[in-house]
């Protein structure tokens, strides 16, 4: 399984633990709850969903609105399947919560994370915390032995650019350094983003406070189609 499949498996998994959804209100979610999935299509959803029953850990059920009642004869198509978490899904998505290995650190990896920090045990959010602080510190000090090795051959367009690079790591560690100390000192985020899935982009170009879509690119899981 590739990297970009683990997260969206993680993704979808944490989603219907919260409840039920039709294909559509999950990539609706996907969409707009978590930053990081804004670019993915059906083309991309679907064959998740498909190994994720294929592996017992969801069921897939009819659905049971009124409006899902009168899908098949009026559209002459079946009925929206709803997705529903297994016994064996939840106990699976609890072992991928308390993962706090390399890949819970990366950009993508870590903005999908950070979402359901919620759902996820104190001490394992201050180690994956810490871990993403460790690889953002590692990285700004490469960008800076690189931009002193480099500064004099740029132009000055280049270089400013390797100077927000920088600035909008530095702004992450800071923003990393008062999400520790508020679990040491026991705190938990308060607020719409504090527990289910808010928007997420943590990447170089991440910003103070929660992580916003759109600060740089490079987070987004494309369409499978895309280059």
């Amino acid at each position: 399984m590739s990297r970009r499949a683990g997260i969206l498996e993680f993704a979808v998994l944490g989603l219907l633990r919260e409840s039920p959804m039709h294909g559509y209100e999950l990539r609706k979610r996907l969409n707009t709850s978590l930053g990081v999935f804004r670019a993915f299509s059906y083309g991309t959803l679907y064959p998740c969903l498909k190994t994720l029953v294929t592996n017992g850990w969801l069921i897939e059920e009819p659905g049971n609105t009124h409006e899902d009642a009168l899908a098949a004869p009026l559209a002459g198509r079946r009925a929206k399947i709803v997705y529903r978490l297994t016994a064996d899904g939840k106990e699976h998505f609890e072992e991928l919560l308390s993962q706090t290995g390399p890949d819970a650190y990366e950009d993508e990896h870590f903005a999908a994370r950070f979402a359901f920090f919620g759902q996820t045990s104190r001490d394992v959010r201050m180690r994956v915390l810490e871990g993403r602080r460790s690889r953002l510190e590692e990285r700004l000090e490469k960008m800076r032995a690189s931009l002193v090795r480099t500064r004099e051959r740029l132009d000055d367009y280049t270089l400013e650019l390797q100077r927000h690079g920088m600035e909008s790591v530095e702004r992450e560690v800071r923003w990393l350094n008062e999400l520790i100390e508020s679990e040491r000192a026991g705190r938990d985020l308060k607020g719409p983003a504090s527990g289910k899935s808010a928007q997420q982009n943590t990447t170089t170009g991440s910003t103070g406070g929660l992580p916003r879509p759109g600060d740089t690119p490079g987070t987004d899981l494309p369409d499978e189609t895309a280059t």
